[in-house]
């Protein structure tokens, strides 16, 4: 009954507002978060415009700025809008909600926000038809009373903007994937048509140290380049599942990013602009809270590009592998595993597979299809998996490691396909059916250059399906590519198939290669099932990595026990 009075409450302002004396929503943020005075605040956001102006930068859908006081986040904040120096009709701010638990998306309809600068007016009309389209959104003005995350935005607005605009403000921060793809179709469907400026307002990492604050600040920007959500919150998940000293979020208004995020899509975006990414003692070091901060990014959806394919740097690909055999003498040695590292590209979510080789020979190959943790933390799982838990072969024995030779290969996202758009020498190939999966790595193509007889084996020896299952209905078939490099006696060497095919040097002629959970049930975590001289044998209990509690191996952990019972 509240929201259809509610409702009806906004259709009735709607249809008279322009002659009816609005109230203006109260400033909660002015002389807290920004300077309180008229003329200070104007003079600040006209300075900050003007010495923090980026140029070049055309076809904005949507703006990403952070909103702490302007001491800390300012010059972030008019970073972000200074490019945005034409006209608009109307501004959606799409902000954290600090103060109440919102189900979806808490509009102000039928109040308008003030500033020392002016009042901004609400969009009553669009708002009124926003939640008679999608019930997420709703009229809850308690949400906006003490709520800074949309006030501090405007300011740069008022003065950056060629002439006034209309707002229309939300505050969202537990709306789930479905939730806020609903909003975000029901969103654009109202907006399409209008010269529009999206607004996303949120800050980074809260309450870990600068060093910490670094590693996840610039995990989570780069993420965004993917232009996916669900690739977006994975990272989220897992730097929390790190269970990093202080850290209480990865960025607090993930939800209004996704939002964010999604109706730019819809509304044209192609690709994302990263700025900077700082933190709130960079910005003010003489607070002196080193070991306590906020981190804070900025950046723009914009129409044109694409999002970027993640690219393995050559001294990236010499520390994974520094790392994969660094992993597996930890376990000999008994210590610790690290799970942190600096490099932001390391720290998103990855799928590797892992593959040991002695004298061309396979000796153990493990990973997972799906990202399921932090690219750095697979291949160090993957490495100690392939060398302890491959249960074909027994366990690695100290004396054997000197011998290995380790390839990693990191797959890229699977795209569901059919069996003309498999190109050989290219693509990985997954085929599921019935709740059976088996899956071949590319580099497969070199010991199986038949494309019948290459799927053939995948559906008949890895899935356990019949042989021409990969041509009948009812299939499901998704291909992939992989970025892989090796050990040599020299260090590092390329070994990647996803373009022109490249032959790789000792590779075992009596192993197929592949990988599969050899029709069992399907599971993210699946093992190379190659054909190998080398024997199971009984041997005695081997060490265990100890991740930290929480942390995504206990899961894939959790799983592998499951499938020895």
């Amino acid at each position: 009954m509240n929201r259809v009075l509610r409702i009806v409450s906004g259709i009735i302002i709607a249809g008279c507002f322009m002659t009816e004396n609005i109230h203006a929503r109260q400033t909660y943020a002015a002389g807290k978060f920004y300077p309180g005075d008229r003329n200070e605040l104007a003079a600040y956001v006209d300075d900050a415009l003007k010495k923090n102006n980026v140029r070049n930068l055309s076809g904005i859908v949507a703006v990403v700025a952070p909103h702490a006081g302007y001491v800390f986040s300012g010059r972030l904040a008019a970073q972000a809008i200074s490019p945005v120096n034409q006209s608009y009709d109307l501004v959606v701010i799409m902000s954290t909600g600090h103060t109440h638990a919102v189900k979806g998306a808490a509009l102000l309809v039928n109040d308008d926000y003030e500033t020392p600068l002016g009042v901004v007016p609400t969009d009553r009309e669009l708002a009124t038809r926003l939640m008679i389209r999608e019930p997420l959104f709703e009229d809850y003005p308690e949400a906006h009373t003490q709520e800074h995350g949309i006030e501090v935005e405007l300011p740069f607005l008022q003065r950056r903007l060629k002439k006034p605009f209309k707002l229309l403000a939300m505050t969202l921060n537990y709306a789930g994937p479905a939730a806020v793809k609903r909003m975000a179709e029901a969103l654009a469907t109202e907006i399409k048509d209008r010269k529009v400026l999206l607004i996303i307002s949120t800050d980074l990492s809260h309450y870990t140290d600068a060093e910490n604050a670094e590693y996840s600040d610039r995990a989570f920007a780069e993420s965004i380049k993917s232009m996916d959500s669900e690739f977006i919150q994975e990272t989220s998940r897992l730097i929390m599942a790190k269970k990093i000293r202080g850290l209480q979020t990865v960025a607090c208004g993930e939800t209004a990013l996704m939002l964010g995020l999604e109706t730019a899509k819809l509304l044209g975006a192609h690709s994302f602009r990263l700025g900077e990414v700082t933190n709130s003692y960079k910005e003010y070091p003489s607070a002196g809270a080193r070991e306590r901060v906020v981190g804070y990014m900025n950046g723009w959806f914009i129409k044109s590009g694409e999002p970027p394919q993640i690219r393995i740097q050559k001294k990236d690909r010499e520390f994974l592998l520094k790392e994969a055999r660094k992993a597996i003498r930890d376990v000999f040695d008994k210590k610790d595993t690290a799970t942190v590292v600096k490099n932001p590209v390391l720290n998103l979510p990855g799928a590797v597979f892992v593959t040991l080789t002695i004298d061309g020979n396979l000796r153990g190959c493990i990973g997972t299809l799906q990202p399921q943790m932090p690219l750095s933390d697979a291949v160090r799982y993957g490495a100690v998996s392939a060398a302890f838990r491959d249960h074909r072969f027994a366990p690695l024995q100290a004396s054997e490691l000197d011998r290995v030779k380790i390839e990693i290969s990191v797959l890229s996202r699977m795209k569901k396909t059919d069996e003309k758009d498999i190109h050989p020498g290219r693509h990985g190939v997954v085929v599921m059916r019935e709740g059976r999966s088996g899956v071949f790595l590319p580099q497969v193509w070199k010991q199986i250059p038949d494309k019948d007889s290459f799927m053939g084996e995948v559906c008949q020896q890895k899935a356990g399906l019949p042989r021409d299952c990969w041509k009948t209905p009812g299939t499901d078939i998704y291909t992939f590519t992989v970025d892989s490099f090796e050990e040599t006696e020299r260090g590092m060497k390329n070994t990647s198939v996803k373009g022109e095919k490249k032959e790789k040097p000792g590779a075992a002629d009596n192993s197929v290669g592949g990988n599969s959970n050899s029709g069992r049930k399907s599971s993210d975590s699946v093992k190379n099932a190659g054909i190998s001289q080398h024997k199971k044998e009984k041997t005695a209990e081997i060490p265990r990595l100890k991740p930290q509690k929480g942390h995504p191996w206990d899961s894939l952990e959790k799983d592998r026990k499951k499938k020895e019972k």
